[in-house]
C-alpha cells in the first residue's frame, strides 16, 4: 500500500476534500503525510515593477521607488508565507486530530512547475488533488494546476472531484478500468487494498472497438481504384474482420477480466465484471456517469501506449469528464504467466463451443 502521500494545498473546497481522504487513508496504513502550498512572492514583484510608470509623480524618484519596492517586497513575500501557513495549518489540524504525524513545506515560484520538481525529486507514491482550485467557475472540469502537474508527474495520483467523500449516502462502488495494460492490473490491486480500507466494492469493466475497423472500411472503400479493390480483396476483408477479428478482439477483452476476476479472487474477493463495445472512453464514462461510483481507477497510459507518453488518451478524457473522483495508475503489475493461460484457456475453450454451432 502508499507509504508516502503528498497532498498540494490550496485552501479550495476539494483541497478540503483531498486532506479528508488522505487523513482517512494514512489512518488505515500509518502512511506517511505531506502537505505543500506554492506561493509567488516574486510573481507579484515582477508585477509591482511593471506598474511603477502608474504611480503618482511624487513616488517616481528613483529613491522613493526603491523604498516602495522594499516596503512592497516585505509586505507580499510574509503575507504569503503567512497565508501558506495558514493552508498548511487546516491539514495539521486535521492530521492532530487523527492522531497523525505531518509535514510540510513551501515554496515561492510557478505553483504547478514546482510542485513537479517536488514530486519527482521525492520519494512520494501517491499524490492526492483536488480536481479544482481556488480559480474554478462554472464550466470547470480539471484545474491548470491539477492538469499540468499529472500530466508530468510518474507516480499515482488521486484527483478528488467529491467535496464530500465521506457522507452517508456515498456510494460503496470502486470501478476500475482493465484494458490489458499492467497500469490497469496494477490499478486494480490498489482497488482492492482501497476497498478493504474504505469498505467498498469493487468492478471492472473492459472496454472492445469492433466500430473503429468498419469506419476504416468505409473509409477506403470509395477511394481504392479498381485495380487496388481487386489487391485489396476488400469484401474478404471486410469478412475477415466480421467473422474473426471482431469476435476475437471480444475474447481477448474478455479474457483480460477473467484475469481481473482471478486476482481478486486470490485477495478473497468476488468482483463484478462488465464487458462492453464501443469507444472505450465513451463507454466507461456511460457506465460511471449511470450509476456514479466513488472511484474510478484507470491506467495512466494504456495497453498501446508509449511508455514516455504523459497519459493516455482515454485516460485523459476521462479524468476530465468523469463525475468521479480518479486514481490516475502509474505503478505497474503484470500477471502471473498461469493466471493470464487460464483466463487465455477459457476463452478458447469458449469459443471452440460457440464455432459448432451453426451461424
Amino acid at each position: 500500500m502508499y507509504r508516502k502521500i503528498y497532498v498540494p494545498l490550496d485552501n479550495s473546497d476539494h483541497s478540503n476534500a483531498a486532506i479528508e481522504v488522505a487523513v482517512r487513508l494514512a489512518q488505515a496504513t500509518q502512511a506517511q503525510l505531506i502537505g505543500c502550498h506554492v506561493y509567488a512572492a516574486r510573481m507579484h514583484d515582477v508585477r509591482f515593477k511593471q506598474m511603477e510608470y502608474t504611480l503618482p509623480e511624487e513616488y517616481q524618484q528613483e529613491q522613493e521607488l526603491e523604498r516602495q519596492r522594499k516596503i512592497h517586497d516585505s509586505l507580499i513575500t510574509r503575507g504569503l508565507q503567512l497565508i501558506s501557513d495558514s493552508y498548511l495549518d487546516v491539514m495539521k489540524a486535521a492530521c492532530d486530530r487523527a492522531g497523525l504525524p505531518f509535514d510540510y513545506k513551501t515554496f515561492d515560484g510557478k505553483n504547478w512547475e514546482c510542485l513537479v520538481d517536488d514530486i519527482t525529486g521525492s520519494d512520494y507514491d501517491l499524490v492526492i488533488m483536488g480536481a479544482l482550485g481556488m480559480g474554478a467557475v462554472k464550466d470547470s472540469m480539471i484545474g491548470s494546476v491539477t492538469d499540468r502537474v499529472v500530466r508530468r508527474v510518474r507516480v499515482d495520483s488521486l484527483v478528488v472531484r467529491d467535496t464530500h467523500p465521506f457522507r452517508e449516502d456515498a456510494s460503496n462502488r470502486i470501478v476500475v478500468a482493465i484494458d490489458g495494460s499492467p497500469q490497469s492490473f496494477a490499478g486494480l490491486r490498489t482497488a482492492l487494498e482501497l476497498a478493504r480500507v474504505f469498505e467498498k466494492q469493487v468492478e471492472a469493466v473492459s472496454v472492445y472497438d469492433p466500430y473503429l475497423h468498419y469506419a476504416m472500411f468505409n473509409g477506403i472503400v470509395d477511394v481504392l481504384s479498381a485495380e487496388a479493390s481487386k489487391v485489396f480483396r476488400f469484401k474478404e476483408q471486410e469478412q475477415l474482420h466480421e467473422e474473426i477479428i471482431d469476435t476475437g478482439l471480444a475474447k481477448i477483452y474478455e479474457s483480460h477480466l477473467r484475469v481481473a476476476a482471478s486476482l481478486a479472487n486470490d485477495e478473497g474477493v468476488d468482483i463484478k465484471t462488465t464487458l462492453l463495445d464501443g469507444k472505450a472512453f465513451k463507454k466507461v464514462l456511460q457506465y460511471v456517469r449511470q450509476d456514479p461510483p466513488w472511484l474510478l481507477l484507470t491506467g495512466r497510459i494504456g495497453v498501446h501506449s508509449a511508455a514516455e507518453m504523459d497519459i493516455g488518451s482515454n485516460s485523459d478524457n476521462l479524468l476530465r469528464l468523469a463525475p468521479v473522483s480518479v486514481l490516475l495508475s502509474s505503478r505497474t503489475f503484470v500477471p502471473p504467466i498461469d493466471v493470464q493461460a487460464e483466463a487465455s484457456t477459457r476463452s478458447s475453450a469458449r469459443r471452440s463451443s460457440i464455432s459448432r454451432f451453426p451461424r
